[in-house]
């Protein structure tokens, strides 16, 4: 990823909105609920439009969490297996086989060198959305004692629990390679071992009990979920009353966009080549039709990361 933008300033709130939402997703009905939406400037217009005209030819671009190499693509097509409903339908409580039968079989020398990528290739994302995700993270109160990390990775989160001798972190991630890299990280952030748990599973069936967590924390991994209806419902599921959804997503650029028109027509080579990343989806709307009772979300725009510059970023409660 190229490390130019560092030190970038992310778009700045010229507006916010209540009870009509405004700005990327267009007026729209709250039905009740309350978002804060970020406006875009005309710099930040523009940014949109830079982005769309450089889009390389190849159009392979990095998905945050679930980015991968394009190279791959001849690879995969003669090693991936398509999703089978061979367990599908079998309730079997076997984690892996439940894995496959949500997401697909991938073959091991892939998600080897998918968790790798993801290790070392995303450090200048990081560090450009390193103050948002200090403002998200500082809505933790004391009295979330028990989190859960949807999609842990490789544990770029886990610095932001630092200093939090009572807390319990619960790692979830389909991909088992991805442990190893999220330990050290836990390790690295101060966490002891009987603080961090890494759990091989999906977000449409989290093998946790219902209402037993404070908090779920979902970075980059909503674009690559299989459903992410059921993934939410899940999520309100583990909630305990009045716990936190903390979310940062890239989302579909404006209808309309010729950054939009791009992610249209590369979205099946996105997720073909990303492990299941989609480009144009509408995370935020999922999020609203979720029902959860309260929604507060920004619509933000990152610079220089091209087909994923649009971001939402915000928190809901149960």
């Amino acid at each position: 990823m190229d490390v130019s933008f560092l030190g970038t300033r992310l778009c700045n709130c010229i507006s916010y909105s209540r009870g009509n939402e405004i700005g990327l997703h267009g007026p729209r009905p709250r039905c009740g609920r309350r978002a804060i939406t970020l406006l875009t400037t005309s710099e930040e217009s523009q940014e949109l439009s830079h982005n769309a005209a450089s889009i390389p030819a190849s159009g392979c671009a990095c998905c945050g969490r679930r980015g991968a190499l394009g190279a791959l693509a001849g690879a995969l097509s003669a090693s991936f297996n398509v999703k089978s409903s061979a367990y599908a339908s079998s309730g079997s409580h076997d984690p892996k086989l439940l894995v496959e039968s949500v997401r697909g079989k991938r073959p091991g020398w892939y998600e080897e060198f998918f968790a790798e990528v993801m290790e070392t290739g995303m450090q200048s994302y990081e560090m450009q959305v390193e103050d948002r995700k200090l403002q998200l993270f500082s809505s933790l109160d004391d009295k979330a004692l028990k989190v859960l990390e949807l999609g842990v990775g490789t544990g770029p989160n886990l610095k932001y629990y630092a200093n939090r001798p009572d807390l319990h972190v619960i790692g979830v991630d389909p991909n088992q390679h991805m442990e190893k890299y999220a330990r050290a990280a836990a390790s690295a952030a101060g966490l002891q071992d009987s603080q961090f748990n890494f759990v091989h599973a999906v977000g449409e069936a989290l093998p946790l009990e219902a209402t037993s967590v404070d908090a779920v924390v979902c970075t980059l991994v909503l674009c690559s979920v299989k459903d992410v209806a059921v993934t939410l419902k899940e999520v309100k599921r583990v909630l305990r009353p009045g716990g936190s959804f903390l979310f940062i997503e890239h989302v579909a650029a404006p209808a309309g966009s010729s950054l939009r028109i791009w992610q249209d027509l590369l979205n099946p080579v996105q997720m073909f080549v990303a492990d299941g990343c989609h480009l144009n989806r509408h995370t935020l709307d999922d999020i609203e039709d979720a029902s959860f009772a309260l929604v507060e979300a920004q619509n933000i725009i990152i610079p220089n990361l091209s087909l994923i510059g649009p971001h939402v970023i915000g928190m809901a409660q149960v």
